[in-house]
C-alpha cells in the first residue's frame, strides 16, 4: 500500500489509517465476543445477547467498509488474472477420496482419519504453492523469422529461462493462448423505451433511454501464430532451454499474437495451472512463391517478349540476320532485303541493363472474384521472386508502393493487398520508359493505352 512519486515511494497514509482502524475494530469485536462468553457463564443471557450482537455488528462493519477498499488498493484483480486453473481428472478423483475419508472421519470420530484428511488437504495447498513458484520464475522469449511465405514451413525459436538461483523447474508446457469459443449469452444492452411500442417512430408518444436484457454473441478470440504445445521436462536453475517449432501459414496476410501461456501439473497433477505471458508478436506472411502450373505456363511467354524487347532497344548496329517470327517489323532492313531477296532485320547491340518493371494495378472492390484476385497476387509474387534472382534491374509499381526496387517491400504490399475502394488506376499514371512492364490489371482490353502494348505483357485478372 504505497504510491509512486517523483522522489520514489512513500506510504499511503489513508490506506494505512484504514488498516489500523480495521485491526482495532476487529480486536474490539474479539474482546466483546470473549466478554459475551463470560456473561453467558455468569447467567446474564440478555446482556450476553446484546454484547454478542454488538461484536457481530462491529465485525460486519469492518468487513463491509475496510476490506473492499484495501482489496482495491492492492489490485487483487491482477493477482487473480495471473493464473488460469483447470481441474484435472486426477484432481477430481483425489478430491472425491478426500470427501469420502472426511465423511468417514466425521461419522466415526477417528482421530487417525482426521489426520489423513488434514494431510491430503495440505498436499493440495503445497501443490498450489509449488506450481505457482515454478511458473513465476520463468521467462519466455520467442524469435520468429523475418521473411515468411505462405505454404512454406518455417522454424520459430522458443526460449524458456529459469531465473531461480538454486531450484530447477519441472514439467513445464508452453501452450497457445486460451481460445474463447463463440457463443451467446445474456447481457444488458442500451435500448429505448417507446410507447406505443408497435407504432412508427414519428407516432410514438414517449421515447426514453432504457436497458434491456439481450442475447448477444461473443466475439471469438483466435490464436494467430503459435498453435502447438511444447513440453520442457526440466529447466535448470539460472539456465535456459531452447526449442524450435515448425510453423505453417496457409494464407498470406498479417498474423499477430498478444501472449503465450506457461502451464504445469507439477508436483501432483491435481490442477493444470497456466500463467499468461504478455508477449506480443506480429508477422506478415508473404504470398506463396511456389512454382505452379500457371507460372510455368506464363513464364516462357514473358521471358520471350522481354528478350525481344531488350535486344531491340539498343542504338548501335550489331549486324544483319534472317527474319524470325518474333522480330518486330520496325527492325526490318528493306535495302538489305531488296538486295538479297529475303527478309533481313537489323540486330542492335544489347544494353547492359535489363530493366523489368512489375505493375500491380489493384482493381476496385467487386471487379474481380476473390479466388481470381488471390491467384493474381500469388502469380505476381512468384514472378517477382523469380526475376529477383536473375540478372535483371527489377522495379515494382503498385498503389502506395511506387517505384520501389526492394523485393520484400513489394511482397509485403502483396501480402496485405485488398481490392481498392478508389477508382484511380495505376495505368493512368504509367509512362513509357526503358523498362519492360509485366502488368496485372482487371481493366478491359479496350481501355489499355496503345502506347503500352509494345513494351508490356498484360495479365488480366478477370480472365484467368
Amino acid at each position: 500500500m504505497s504510491v509512486a512519486s517523483k522522489s520514489g515511494f512513500h506510504l499511503d497514509k489513508e490506506a494505512w489509517a484504514r488498516f489500523f482502524i480495521a485491526i482495532g475494530g476487529l480486536a474490539l469485536a474479539f474482546a466483546l465476543a470473549v466478554f459475551s462468553t463470560v456473561l453467558r457463564t455468569a447467567g446474564q443471557i440478555w446482556l450476553m445477547s446484546v454484547v454478542a450482537s454488538a461484536a457481530l455488528l462491529l465485525a460486519g462493519i469492518v468487513g463491509l467498509t475496510t476490506v473492499p477498499y484495501l482489496a482495491r488498493r492492492v489490485a487483487l484483480h491482477r493477482v487473480r488474472d495471473a493464473f488460469d486453473y483447470e481441474v484435472t481428472r486426477e484432481g477430481v478423483v483425489y478430491m472425491l477420496m478426500v470427501l469420502v475419508i472426511g465423511v468417514a472421519a466425521l461419522n466415526t470420530g477417528n482421530n487417525l482419519l482426521f489426520i489423513v484428511v488434514s494431510a491430503m488437504l495440505a498436499a493440495i495447498l503445497v501443490s498450489g504453492v509449488a506450481s505457482a513458484s515454478v511458473l513465476r520464475s520463468l521467462q519466455l522469449d520467442a524469435s520468429l523469422p523475418e521473411h515468411i511465405f505462405a505454404g512454406s514451413p518455417v522454424l520459430a525459436r522458443m526460449v524458456v529461462q529459469n531465473r531461480r538461483r538454486f531450484l530447477p523447474s519441472f514439467s513445464v508446457t508452453l501452450v497457445p493462448p486460451r481460445i474463447k469459443k463463440r457463443g451467446k449469452r445474456l447481457r444488458w444492452e442500451p435500448s429505448t423505451f417507446a410507447f406505443p411500442t408497435k407504432a412508427p417512430r414519428h407516432r410514438q408518444w414517449l421515447r426514453l433511454p432504457d436497458v434491456s436484457l439481450q442475447l448477444v454473441e461473443d466475439a471469438e478470440t483466435v490464436s494467430g501464430i503459435f498453435n502447438d504445445r511444447l513440453y520442457f521436462p526440466y529447466l535448470p536453475a539460472r539456465g535456459s532451454v531452447t526449442r524450435e517449432v515448425e510453423l505453417h501459414f496457409a494464407r498470406r496476410g498479417r498474423y499477430q499474437q498478444d501472449g503465450f501461456g506457461l502451464s504445469t501439473r507439477f508436483p501432483f497433477s491435481f490442477l493444470m495451472k497456466t500463467r499468461r505471458v504478455p508477449l506480443r508478436r506480429e508477422i506478415v506472411v508473404y504470398p506463396s512463391v511456389s512454382e505452379t502450373d500457371e507460372l510455368f505456363e506464363i513464364l516462357p511467354m514473358i521471358t520471350g517478349e522481354f528478350e525481344v524487347f531488350v535486344r531491340g532497344r539498343g542504338h548501335d548496329l550489331y549486324g544483319l540476320r534472317e527474319y524470325q517470327p518474333h522480330d518486330l517489323a520496325r527492325h526490318v532492313d528493306w535495302k538489305a532485303t531488296a538486295r538479297t531477296g529475303s527478309l533481313k532485320v537489323r540486330e542492335y547491340t544489347r544494353e547492359d541493363e535489363r530493366k523489368l518493371r512489375i505493375v500491380f494495378d489493384n482493381p476496385r472492390a467487386g471487379e474481380v472474384a476473390a479466388e481470381a484476385y488471390d491467384r493474381a497476387v500469388d502469380l505476381a509474387a512468384s514472378l517477382a521472386w523469380h526475376f529477383a534472382g536473375e540478372n535483371t534491374d527489377l522495379s515494382f509499381l503498385a498503389p502506395g508502393n511506387e517505384g520501389t526496387q526492394d523485393i520484400y517491400s513489394f511482397l509485403r504490399y502483396l501480402a496485405l493487398a485488398e481490392p481498392s475502394q478508389q477508382g484511380e488506376s495505376e495505368l493512368d499514371r504509367l509512362r513509357v520508359s526503358d523498362d519492360y512492364n509485366v502488368i496485372f490489371t482487371a481493366r478491359p482490353r479496350g481501355s489499355i493505352p496503345t502506347s503500352l502494348w509494345a513494351c508490356s505483357y498484360f495479365i488480366f485478372m478477370n480472365e484467368r
